[in-house]
């Protein structure tokens, strides 16, 4: 623990005295930890104040001339080391003395001319040292070379190198290495026998030019053979002319146990290339690459067009790339050297037409890689060629970035592929397609990436797909019914693209990866891909998500089973809706159970519903609010009512009161309630049908005309009112007035006690009056009567002038001579008690002329409301 705890600080401390001295120094170099960059920044010496600490250090593409024993003297830690493309003509014989724990030393590309072997005498741990392209006159190493047991890989040389002597590399004898690399002139003029027998490598770089001594090579050759390598690689064996010689070069690589041959760069016409490919074909070489390779015919080709010159080439990759004359896939004017090729790429290499004969001589092919070129739907697949024989092993065809534009050209081209398994179409122009497609069940990987596809484009995919790419390829829209049928599929890979929205109902039995990063869909829940149970894999960052509950929920639930994978969360997630949560971290975006759980809100607001309520109810209870509150009703429904008698103000009417009264009450309205109120100063008119109905008139029409032309209605309640049939006519009609208004002017005077619910079922509206107005009860003992008549005054307000009708004189106040027109009784029993008479008879002596039979109480209203009625004018004085 105390260990620990030590190193720890340690560390820190080397930080800090780090970040304390570039700071004093203010160097130009960028340092992270224990390395420092200082990669073109123009420099012409080492720059100071490096932290001592540093363990590798890169000065390349600087100005540098010269290395003192000062420059590195600090830098006791120091592991790596590049001064790669600079201009470094010397370096001082103890500039590395006190770098004793240096593994990695690049001098590439500078100005040295003698191989620096008196400063390697400290670095005996060296493991990589990169020593070419320097300006040496002589490849020859010095003892100190021996010393460097750790040695892996070495490369030295230059453009000045015209010899190779075989004492050169002696001191390397003993040291296995992994790679050489050397570096001539461009023509090699000179080559001792037996220069290179001595070195052991896993691979072998030659950066040598045999323009004018091409007779050079087979004795490399041969000094190789019998050994193994892993690499064997030739750059511009030809740099500036083709070889026209008849000399066997390569017969020795038959000797060589090489597995790979590589020729980069250089000139090749094809009788260096046949050359070159029949000694491979008897050698031990397994892959060969031709890259970046000038290739040209050879006027002097002998072909006699029977047979090819390489028919056994038998190669495991053979890589043709970056050649810009496509003749060299026939070089020999067939293709029967890639007969027994099993993978095979030819990428850039500017071909745009697959002849039919190809095809059939592919027939070892596994994998076919045709990247890169310009090859369109119509040089791909030829509809006059016979695809049925050919490539019966292929299992991958790889023709990315060419000018595929159909996918229909595709499945057609492979339907007799029966070993078909995956494809790549990426980078084509492969579109929107209504043409029906047909494959064979065998392809399950589908590469087309980087293509213009639509919804459409998927009824054109095979159904039996295990992986499926569609990444930027400007999708918007998904096609359910292609996922319900591909029910295999296992990867999909969407990113890139432009889709929308996810639908709810995607189904996927069998998807275990899924990418839909970079679409412009917002929303995802926990439905979202609730029908792919398999799914273990999701991508779907950079997408501009609306940080919803919905969303919060589905975070929250993958990430805390942990059966489902976000593989780029959380640095990719962001919100971007709404506006106050932009550019937040949906891993910041805590919402709260209280606000995304529909049942808790649901139930929190019910009981705080409730408890509210049983709140107020306690607080109307405590404070008596519903007194209050009825009171306030009153009040404000008696304002209304004053309101609207105010709007009735203006009206002039002809009576202050009509008196509804029953005919054996008519006695006490003549002797009480008319003489109190007509005789008042002002008198009151009131209306009473003894004497102010109309003669000629229907009845109902008098009581209907007056009541209207009446300010109040006052009601003369009794026994005997409730058993008269017109005072419940009067009473219904004051009633139908008083609809859309008060009841204000209503008055009932209370003769006799009633109860209310013993009234007849016809009178409810009386009932309701009794129950809701206050009513003036007519007082026995005379000396409450005073009161009575100021109530009855001072309800019936103000006596104030009223209208008259024509040829009608005044009621009450000054008696004045007029004639009323009165019904007179008829004698004849009506069912009444002896001395009852209705309230529509005539006083003594006055005279009612009614038809024979006729009966005012007792007859049906059909008969009454049409009955014909001829008055007498009696004149009677109205005291």
């Amino acid at each position: 623990m105390f260990s620990l705890v030590k190193n720890s600080w340690t560390n820190v401390l080397l930080c800090i005295q780090m970040t304390v001295v570039a700071s004093d120094s203010i160097s130009p170099c960028s340092i992270t930890g224990y390395s420092a960059n200082c990669k073109g920044l123009n420099l012409d010496q080492v720059p100071p104040g490096l932290p001592a600490s540093l363990e590798s250090l890169d000065l390349s593409f600087n100005k540098l001339t010269a290395i003192t024993n000062k420059d590195l003297a600090h830098l006791t830690q120091l592991r790596s080391l590049n001064l790669d493309f600079n201009n470094i003509s010397l370096i001082e014989d103890e500039a590395f003395a006190s770098n004793a724990l240096l593994k990695e030393l690049s001098v590439f590309n500078n100005s040295l001319t003698q191989v620096p072997s008196k400063l390697l005498e400290p670095l005996t741990r060296l493991r990589s040292l990169e020593m070419s392209n320097n300006l040496f006159a002589s490849a020859a190493l010095g003892e100190v070379f021996s010393t460097l047991r750790e040695l892996e890989s070495l490369s030295m040389g230059g453009p000045l190198l015209l010899n190779l002597s075989r004492e050169d590399f002696l001191p390397l004898r003993w040291t296995p290495l992994k790679k050489f690399a050397i570096k001539s002139a461009s023509s090699l003029q000179h080559y001792d026998p037996g220069t290179l027998s001595v070195l052991q490598t896993d691979q072998m770089w030659f950066d040598v030019a045999l323009d004018q001594k091409p007779e050079i090579l087979p004795l490399m050759l041969k000094d190789l053979a019998g050994k193994t390598f892993a690499i064997l690689r030739f750059r511009n064996l030809f740099e500036f002319k083709y070889y026209t010689g008849s000399q066997d070069l390569f017969k020795g690589l038959r000797d060589i146990a090489a597995r790979q041959l590589v020729f980069f760069r250089g000139k090749f016409n094809e009788n260096l290339l046949r050359m070159a490919l029949l000694n491979v074909q008897g050698s031990a070489v397994k892959d060969l690459g031709l890259v970046a390779i000038d290739f040209a015919r050879s006027p002097d080709f002998v072909n006699d067009g029977l047979e090819s010159s390489v028919t056994d080439l038998v190669l495991d990759n053979l890589l043709l790339q970056d050649i810009s004359n496509p003749d060299i896939l026939r070089f020999d004017w067939r293709f029967t050297w890639l007969s027994r090729v099993v993978r095979l790429t030819i990428r850039n290499v500017n071909f745009n037409y697959v002849p039919c004969d190809s095809w059939e001589e592919m027939r070892n092919a596994e994998t076919v890689t045709i990247a890169g070129n310009r090859l369109t739907d119509e040089a791909l697949y030829n509809q006059h060629c016979d695809y049925r024989r050919s490539m019966p092993k292929l299992r991958v065809l790889n023709a990315n970035a060419n000018e595929l534009a159909s996918l229909r050209a595709l499945s057609a081209l492979t339907a007799e592929w029966t070993a078909l398994r995956e494809l790549d179409v990426s980078h084509n122009k492969l579109g929107s397609t209504r043409e029906s497609c047909t494959w064979k069940q065998n392809v399950t990987k589908l590469v087309m990436h980087h293509n213009m596809v639509d919804q459409v484009t998927f009824g054109c995919l095979p159904t039996t797909l295990l992986y499926l790419d569609m990444s930027y390829s400007n999708l918007d829209l998904l096609d359910m019914d292609y996922f319900r049928q591909a029910t295999q599929l296992q990867v999909l890979l969407l990113s890139g693209n432009k889709i929308k929205f996810i639908p709810s109902g995607w189904e996927s039995p069998n998807l275990l990866s899924l990418a839909v990063d970079g679409n412009s869909f917002g929303l995802i829940g926990e439905g979202s891909f609730s029908r792919m149970p398999r799914l273990v894999n999701l991508t779907a960052g950079n997408n501009p998500y609306h940080c919803t509950c919905d969303l919060h929920a589905f975070i929250q639930d993958t990430l805390g089973k942990g059966r489902l994978s976000i593989t780029d969360w959380p640095g990719n997630y962001k919100c971007y809706h709404p506006e106050p949560l932009l550019e937040m971290t949906v891993a910041k975006y805590l919402p709260g159970r209280l606000v995304c759980d529909v049942r808790l809100v649901i139930a929190v607001s019910v009981v705080t519903t409730a408890a509210v309520a049983f709140l107020l109810v306690g607080l109307c209870h405590v404070f008596n609010v519903p007194w209050y509150l009825k009171a306030m009703y009153l009040i404000l429904r008696a304002q209304y009512r004053a309101r609207q008698e105010q709007g009735e103000a203006g009206r002039v009417y002809a009576y202050h009161a009509f008196i509804s009264y029953s005919h054996s009450d008519a006695e006490w309205v003549r002797d009480h309630l008319l003489p109190c109120l007509e005789n008042c100063d002002p008198p009151y008119r009131l209306c009473i049908h003894e004497r102010d109905f109309q003669p000629g008139k229907w009845i109902i029409d008098n009581i209907i005309e007056n009541i209207e032309d009446s300010r109040k209605v006052i009601f003369v309640l009794s026994r005997n009112f409730v058993n008269s049939e017109w005072c419940n006519y009067e009473l219904y009609f004051a009633h139908q007035r008083a609809i859309g208004k008060s009841f204000n002017d209503v008055i009932l005077v209370v003769k006799e006690t009633i109860d209310p619910e013993s009234l007849p079922s016809k009178y409810c509206k009386l009932k309701k009056m009794l129950s809701t107005k206050t009513y003036l009860e007519w007082p026995s003992e005379p000396k409450r009567q005073a009161f009575f008549w100021a109530q009855m005054r001072g309800v019936l307000g103000k006596a104030t002038p009223t209208g008259e009708k024509a040829g009608e004189g005044g009621g009450g106040g000054q008696p004045t001579d007029r004639v009323s027109m009165v019904e007179l009784p008829l004698e004849v029993g009506d069912g009444k008690g002896e001395g009852e008479e209705d309230s529509t008879a005539a006083p003594a002596g006055q005279r009612q002329v009614v038809p024979p039979g006729a009966n005012n109480d007792t007859e049906p209203e059909s008969l009454l409301l049409h009955k014909v009625i001829s008055y007498q004018a009696i004149p009677i004085e109205v005291v």
